[in-house]
């Protein structure tokens, strides 16, 4: 076992030499019991500071699933919204628009007929701070959609924003708040959270470093780097998750004990959690959480069509194989200091190869 941590260790530090990635954090884990955990490089290369177990990342996408999705799964254990209810129904705000209609299903399976993305953040941010999130929500609603509901897959942050502000709407409080009360705290989990800006200065956790932003023009350090995230104030439904690797690995956990011995969150349910990481129709995806893609795909040969995960643009990912409870969560500043490389791609499915046939057998 410690050979093959080390040599684990070896291609994480080459890939560090090679500009793959500032610095890493590896945790592997079967269940709850964690069978590797791993730090490498620099979390900030300017500031000459190491990267170690408990430093925060910029959790980019990881907000979709391990954030609004579980909200939402929240509110649906209560009886409190419905998937295939029209969003109309959690968002007032929807009505007499194109997204009306749309519902929580499509929305979470990226099917509901919306852009991936626009550079609302552009306009948005030359406005006073108390009148973007308003700005960010009316250009959504006027957004066209570019294809019939439940027709199409299109990976869409603009989704998630509906969702966020849906659950905000029910919650009648910030998606951060709904968040924390209903599944960080009750989960325990202490090392996880949105940093809603401006960002207090001074007891910080350690935090890893991101790119020096071209808009901002500065380096992006524990602020959300998601442009429209940050002029919506870092709070968002598609961005703006921060927390460290064992913080995702309590989260991924608490679901895949959902799945086996049971959960204490009585929203939480075996049988919803199994309908939320099943592959849905069309979509190929899961409720709110991605899935492997043949070929090629980011979780590399191993891990199962059942699998479920997530990458975000920050440099970040995890993936678990909810029958067997195997989970690789693997955390970088890969854009730090430049958001534009982007060699974690081919180095991701190697990584989580390795991991697989060292740490799990898988393959032998």
């Amino acid at each position: 076992m410690t050979q093959t941590v080390d040599a684990i260790r070896d291609q994480l530090t080459a890939a560090v030499a090679d500009g793959v990635f500032a610095g890493a954090v590896l945790l592997a884990a079967s269940g709850s019991t964690v069978r590797c955990r791993l730090a490498v490089g620099q979390a900030d290369r300017f500031a000459g500071q190491p990267m170690t177990p408990d430093t925060w990342f910029d959790l980019a996408s990881l907000t979709k699933p391990l954030a609004t999705t579980l909200a939402v799964m929240a509110l649906e254990g209560e009886g409190r919204i419905a998937l295939d209810a029209p969003l109309v129904s959690s968002l007032p705000e929807t009505a007499g628009t194109d997204k009306a209609a749309l519902t929580l299903r499509q929305l979470l399976t990226h099917t509901a007929g919306l852009p991936a993305w626009r550079p609302y953040y552009e306009t948005v941010h030359l406005l006073a701070p108390t009148d973007r999130a308003a700005a960010m929500k009316a250009h959504v609603l006027a957004e066209p959609l570019i294809a019939p509901p439940g027709e199409r897959t299109e990976y869409s942050d603009l989704g998630f924003m509906l969702v966020g502000w849906g659950v905000e709407s029910l919650e009648a409080m910030p998606l951060d708040t709904v968040v924390r009360r209903r599944v960080l705290d009750p989960l325990g989990i202490a090392d996880m959270g949105f940093r809603r800006l401006p960002v207090s200065a001074g007891n910080d956790p350690p935090m890893a470093a991101g790119q020096i932003c071209p808009w901002r023009k500065r380096l992006i350090k524990g602020e959300v780097d998601d442009d429209n995230a940050h002029v919506m104030g870092g709070v968002a439904g598609h961005a703006g998750l921060f927390g460290t690797a064992d913080a995702v690995h309590q989260v991924v956990t608490a679901l895949w004990r959902a799945l086996n011995d049971g959960s204490a969150l009585p929203w939480m349910t075996a049988r919803r959690v199994r309908r939320y990481l099943t592959r849905q129709g069309i979509a190929g995806r899961a409720l709110g959480f991605d899935v492997p893609t043949r070929p090629g795909a980011s979780s590399g040969r191993f891990f199962p069509d059942t699998a479920v995960g997530h990458l975000g643009f920050t440099g970040v990912s995890f993936w678990l194989d909810p029958g067997a409870g195997t989970t690789i969560i693997f955390l970088t500043n890969r854009g730090h200091p430049d958001r534009r490389a982007d060699g974690i791609r081919a180095f991701r499915p190697r990584l989580h190869d390795a991991v697989m046939t060292g740490l799990f057998d898988a393959g032998s």
